[in-house]
């Protein structure tokens, strides 16, 4: 295991040191930057407005705002969190067990950008941004055997919830469209499209009960770069956005209520969560992250959830562990896990100890499931009960309050890199078509920030209080901000082959993309990494008829190359 975990920190370390690197400036001597040219205006050099633009070829800068506000300490401290390994003992990072999705963040977002695509599920595999959805396809509804996020690795003697060498992922080629656009442009260029499909038999479960009638799809991250810009973003004006579009294209219901013209709800969390922020009416913040906008504010957003349970490192609004039930059981029930812990548990220097009991089989297996169903508050009086880790609990998360504090000041702090080649003409006749197309209609290209009033988490309220300071003004801020993200904040269907859970996606911001090759070595799109390039991703929205991207896309096919040619390098350059 020790092996293991060294051989992983010479990768991961190795892949930081690529994330970090300044490849320069963005600003070289034309004084054409952050000028208007074309059809651009100054502004659109900046797609992070003043506050939240690096002119810096990178997707791991500073924000002037955080720099400004005196916080690149802190930044440099969170950015540790980011994208240095987990380890069972070693502080600060401690953690890691009893299982987990990745012993770091960055194995998942490959220099802080879009996970790459992938031929074999290997957790350990740097770049492998991929996140198991296994659910029941006659509700959509996430198994209960095993974690929202599948865990593929364990604590020896533990078996993983999921033994991932069982876990197959063929890459299968489109021969037609459903829609019936050909495969091959008018000029005479083909494109080709593949797709997965993940299969994971029965047998792989290491829980009890194993799942039944389920199925698998794989769901990779994007880039954590400029994410507290589109937090900044009101509630207000994101359900204004969606009012608009209502009246063209069906919104998902779980989000929208149609007769009302307003989210339901359940699109917000409810009214005090986490005892936090200012009251905004009934209900607490909007869901606006990840694909299926199940997250927010970014507070508690993809990566604020992901610190605890993609390394199930505990902290003090997060005592618990992230296990399932049906697990617990399983290990418990393991003649193989009671052995090796009744041989190697005795002594209390051991980190297995707190599951050796009263060193029985039967005393053994009821710790073992004691202590691994410790996944929920109700649990929690149980987790304080016992020794963890080898070390005695006694209310000491493992990731401390300022420690999260710094990862959130790091979160919220990163940069969109600055805009490139906005004075070609082909990148101005790109942004042309985009529009004229309809692409923008989905791809909003712009939204104004509200005045920032962030909702505040538990633990980063707590570290404020302690130092004394204003829990409202300890992150950056981006208030009245001009950014460019080239996303609609709204979910949308695309309706193709072996397509997300439930179907609805959330618009991917374009910003800060076109580099992704140059930073991370590759250029894989869309939400499972299908699309190998800007061209396939544009076409997978034409697959179907019944897609919102289709009539777009059908306009993209009846372009010449030269028009096609440009579109991408817009993309590519915004």
């Amino acid at each position: 295991m020790w092996l293991l975990v060294c051989a992983g920190m010479l990768t991961a370390c190795s892949d930081s040191d690529d994330s970090t690197a300044d490849l320069g400036p963005l600003t070289p001597a034309e004084d054409y930057f952050g000028q208007a040219t074309g059809n651009f205006t100054a502004e659109e050099w900046y797609p992070g407005g003043e506050l939240g633009t690096t002119e810096k070829a990178s997707y791991s800068a500073i924000t002037p705002a955080a720099q400004a506000a005196g916080m690149e300490e802190d930044f440099i401290s969170g950015e540790g969190f980011f994208e240095k390994l987990y380890t069972f003992e070693q502080e600060p990072r401690k953690g890691l067990g009893p299982a987990w999705v990745r012993n770091s963040c960055i194995a998942c977002h490959p220099s802080y950008g879009h996970g790459k695509r992938q031929t074999e599920y290997r957790a350990n595999q740097i770049g492998n941004g991929y996140l198991l959805v296994i659910y029941h396809p006659d509700n959509n509804a996430y198994i209960s055997e095993v974690t929202g996020m599948p865990q593929t690795q364990a604590m020896s003697p533990f078996k993983a919830p999921i033994d991932e060498s069982q876990i197959s992922i063929e890459w299968k080629n489109v021969t037609e469209m459903e829609s019936g656009l050909p495969m091959q442009f008018e000029d005479g260029e083909q494109y080709a499209l593949i797709y997965p499909e993940v299969r994971i038999p029965q047998s792989a479960f290491n829980t009890n009960p194993k799942p039944e009638n389920y199925d698998v799809r794989l769901e990779s991250t994007i880039g954590v770069y400029g994410t507290g810009l589109l937090d900044a973003i009101d509630d207000e004006d994101i359900e204004a956005q969606w009012l608009s579009e209502s009246k063209y294209v069906e919104l998902n219901p779980a989000m929208w209520d149609k007769e009302a013209g307003a989210f339901k709800s359940s699109a917000y969390y409810a009214a005090g969560y986490n005892d936090t922020g200012t009251h905004r009416g009934s209900h607490g913040p909007l869901k606006k992250f990840t694909y299926a906008m199940t997250r927010g504010s970014l507070q508690d957003g993809a990566g604020a959830n992901a610190i605890w349970n993609i390394t199930n490192v505990t902290r003090s609004d997060r005592h618990w562990l992230y296990t399932t039930p049906a697990w617990a059981k399983a290990q418990s029930e393991d003649a193989e896990v009671i052995d090796y812990i009744k041989k190697h548990g005795a002594s209390e220097s051991s980190i297995l100890h707190p599951y050796y009991a009263d060193g029985t089989d039967k005393g053994i297996a009821e710790r073992v499931n004691d202590i691994l169903s410790c996944s929920s508050i109700a649990k929690k009086e149980t987790f304080d009960k016992y020794l963890f880790n080898g070390k005695p609990y006694n209310g000491k998360d493992e990731m401390s309050d300022k420690q999260y504090y710094q990862f959130m000041v790091w979160h919220r702090g990163l940069a969109v890199p600055a805009a490139r080649n906005l004075h070609d003409k082909m990148v101005q006749r790109g942004k042309e078509l985009f529009s004229q197309i309809g692409c923008a209609q989905c791809h909003r290209p712009s939204w104004k920030t509200g005045k920032d009033d962030m909702w505040v988490d538990a633990s980063t309220k707590a570290y404020a209080k302690s130092v004394g300071k204003d829990a409202s003004k300890v992150l950056p801020k981006y208030p009245n901000q001009t950014i460019w993200p080239y996303t609609d904040m709204v979910q949308h269907r695309l309706f193709m082959m072996n397509d997300i859970r439930t179907g609805w996606c959330r618009t991917t911001p374009l910003w800060g993309r076109g580099l992704s090759r140059q930073l991370t070595g590759a250029d894989d799109r869309l939400h499972d990494c299908r699309a190998r390039s800007v061209l396939e991703a544009i076409m997978w929205h034409g697959y179907s008829k019944r897609s919102d991207g289709y009539r777009a896309t059908e306009k993209f096919y009846h372009l010449n190359k030269d028009d096609r040619d440009a579109v991408i390098k817009f993309i590519n350059a915004i």
